[in-house]
């Protein structure tokens, strides 16, 4: 047996103590520093040994930890984990229970089924979640110490955004009802054809075709029964799709009303005017509180005392990217009032404190996410987290108001719960600490804040990322990395797919800059990338490039840019006009062409104000003209891997088709990969194992 594996640990457990203060009688006693020292290094070496570099294979086997509840007696919290099962090509969710000090943790659900969308009960005895067991969604009760769950709903096209009225007595939830009829009964005759026929736009929406039926609004008895619809015979949904959830849905402390946002406009293709609604539980009569406010204006939260509707707003019609603002509305007055005034960032995530005299909120600071506080009477605010993190996976608060809960993750871990004492600088202690037993055997990239002058003159904040055994003596190949969103802030997130820890791993150095067109310097900033996608926010990303080839580390023929979506849009326009910096690029459903894609994509707002307007405005036109990637397609000759999924209807994939052609016609080496059953993003297990393998092949092989 080697017993040196067990001496030095054992060393420095009797040893090092002694180092410090360690008394006998009147003398203190000391370890040589030199014998400390070599200690030291000895077990840093062995830590270095049994460390290793994380695989895709490691990555996208981490559980995902999501929407920390506390509960109702600020005693525990409920959560949820997804775990993906590569060899299944899927995911799995059940619910958790961890008690507010982290020391007790438990399974609730064991289900095979999905089990996810916990609520509690409003005495704490019991927790509400959504089930697949049955097929689609239905509502289950559990205990929390155990036990069988009870199925209590039994909706036909299933349940989602479930939340239980402040009084227990009833469910609220979304469930899609048929108001239109179907092709095939409107022709019964031709009763094999495949058809669909629209009058109206947007023909689909996301990753699905629009069809007969929409989202509304329902409430049941919480013991089971008739569920009513609030919103009967609208052709209107909530919440809005795609990225809305429960938080869009609000009980009053009384159990009397909800609140809920729905856009309900004709011209829904181009408007961005959502509302807040508030429904009378008991008579279903409804009224519009933020009537002639145009932009979005979403997640009502009611406060403790029912006096204030808290909720976010933005200002600017048209406009998906406007400062995301903290509104109240006075229940007895009806007056609307920013509280966020002061604030130049966007609001995130909000809960009442108890007393109703403060709200918490997630907001960007710089290119963190932190949590916030803010005073209902005039509006000051204070940061009360810190450090290189995200805290952005959810919160909430216990209900004594003493404790914050909060999702954190960076670039070298994903999002695990944390808690908090809610006062600025209290130091967090951890919740969940899922994915410890594959991460702290993994050797973290190295993160660096860079600020990179502009063409202008201005201040480009930019991430620089690490391989963990960096060594500047060395030379290493760059990626830069092309945000996408367009108005997505790099922040310190933790990607499945853009994950800069298993790219830092595979031994490139990435640069990530926020180059304008992002939150979280100042809406002026953020605004910057409108009407000049091609302009500024390109010499952003090129002079981020160029102040890292400088580096005499960097291996200047072998130089990737790679980006998604809007980011995806960056690398196809760069293809045109990068003059020689980069060996091979990465476009996952990226922005091809400004025209084509007008005409094919969903949501017109969003081309409209970042363009000015269709392309066959004339003011507007001269943006397609300048800022379409396929302008500069003349200018191509680098290889290019095209990455894109047919289900995505926001960038559809005749994008990057189109761009494919351009390379195969000019004889560049390309590649395209397409996923049949895959949106904007690749979300089975298998599918993303193949683009990481075919993600880094291409690279490696393309140098100059």
């Amino acid at each position: 047996m080697d017993t040196r594996r067990f001496l030095i640990p054992l060393l420095l457990i009797l040893l090092l103590p002694l180092s410090l203060t360690a008394q006998n009688g009147d003398k203190e006693r000391r370890i040589p520093a030199e014998l400390e020292q070599r200690l030291k290094e000895k077990i840093q070496q062995e830590q270095q040994e049994k460390s290793r570099l994380i695989t895709a294979e490691e990555l996208l086997s981490l559980k995902r930890v999501y929407s920390p509840t506390v509960s109702p007696d600020g005693k525990w919290v409920l959560y949820s984990i997804s775990t993906p099962d590569i060899e299944k090509n899927s995911s799995n969710a059940d619910l958790y229970l961890v008690s507010i000090d982290g020391q007790q943790r438990w399974r609730l659900t064991t289900s095979p089924a999905a089990d996810f969308g916990g609520v509690w009960s409003p005495d704490g005895e019991r927790i509400a979640f959504l089930s697949t067991r049955d097929g689609k969604p239905q509502i289950y009760v559990i205990p929390i110490d155990g036990g069988e769950a009870r199925k209590v709903s039994d909706i036909e096209n299933g349940v989602s955004n479930l939340s239980w009225s402040p009084d227990g007595a009833h469910f609220a939830f979304t469930s899609d009802v048929k108001i239109d009829s179907t092709v095939a009964e409107r022709y019964p005759e031709y009763d094999k054809a495949q058809v669909r026929i629209y009058d109206d736009i947007p023909v689909r929406h996301w990753d699905e075709w629009n069809d007969e039926q929409y989202m509304h609004l329902f409430v049941m008895p919480a013991d089971g029964g008739e569920a009513r619809d609030l919103m009967p015979g609208e052709r209107w949904e909530t919440p809005l799709k795609p990225f809305g959830g429960a938080e869009q849905i609000a009980w009053s402390p009384d159990g009397k009303e909800i609140a809920y946002v729905s856009k309900k406009v004709e011209d829904f293709a181009e408007s961005t005017n959502s509302a807040i609604y508030v429904v009378d539980v008991a008579s279903g009569a409804t009224r519009n509180i933020t009537e002639g406010m145009p932009g979005f204006d979403r997640d009502p939260l009611y406060s403790p005392d029912g006096r204030w509707i808290a909720f976010h707003s933005m200002k600017r019609a048209g406009h998906e990217a406007d400062r995301n603002r903290l509104m109240l509305y006075n229940r007895e007055s009806e007056e609307i009032t920013e509280l966020s005034r002061t604030l130049d960032q966007w609001v995130g995530g909000t809960v009442w404190g108890p007393e109703s005299d403060v709200l918490y909120f997630t907001a960007e600071d710089g290119a963190t996410v932190q949590v916030y506080r803010i005073a209902v009477d005039n509006g000051d605010w204070e940061i009360l987290t810190g450090g290189m993190y995200n805290h952005d996976g959810g919160l909430d608060i216990t209900p004594d108001g003493e404790t914050l809960v909060y999702g954190r993750r960076n670039f070298n871990m994903p999002t695990e719960l944390y808690a908090q004492d809610a006062e600025k600088d209290a130091r967090p202690w951890p919740l969940t600490q899922e994915n410890t037993p594959v991460l702290q055997n993994i050797r973290k990239a190295r993160i660096e804040e860079r600020w990179i002058p502009a063409v202008d003159g201005k201040k480009i904040q930019t991430w620089v990322i690490y391989p963990p055994d960096f060594d500047p003596s060395k030379k290493y190949p760059l990626i830069t990395y092309c945000q996408g969103g367009p108005q997505i802030t790099v922040s310190q997130f933790f990607s499945f797919a853009w994950n800069f820890l298993l790219m830092a791993s595979e031994g490139y150095v990435i640069v990530a800059p926020n180059r304008r067109g992002l939150p979280g310097f100042g809406q002026e900033w953020n605004d910057a990338i409108s009407q000049d996608w091609g302009g500024l926010p390109m010499q952003d990303i090129l002079s981020a490039t160029d102040a890292m080839l400088a580096e005499p580390y960097i291996d200047k023929n072998h130089v990737s840019a790679i980006g998604a979506s809007a980011g995806g849009y960056a690398v196809f326009w760069l293809a045109g006009n990068h003059e020689g910096r980069f060996s091979s690029f990465v476009s996952h459903c990226g922005v091809f062409n400004l025209e084509s894609m007008y005409g094919a994509t969903e949501e017109l707002w969003f081309t409209n104000w970042e363009n000015g307007g269709p392309y066959w405005n004339d003011e507007a036109r001269k943006n397609y003209d300048r800022h379409s990637p396929h302008r500069y397609a003349q200018n191509w000759d680098t290889p290019i891997l095209i990455i894109t999924g047919e289900y995505d209807f926001r960038v559809p994939y005749t994008q990057s088709l189109e761009a494919y052609t351009v390379a195969q016609v000019k004889g560049i080496p390309s590649k395209l990969i397409v996923y049949p059953e895959e949106n904007h993003w690749v979300l089975h297990p298998q599918e993303q194992m193949i683009w990481f393998e075919e993600f880094f092949d291409f690279m490696e092989k393309h140098r100059k």
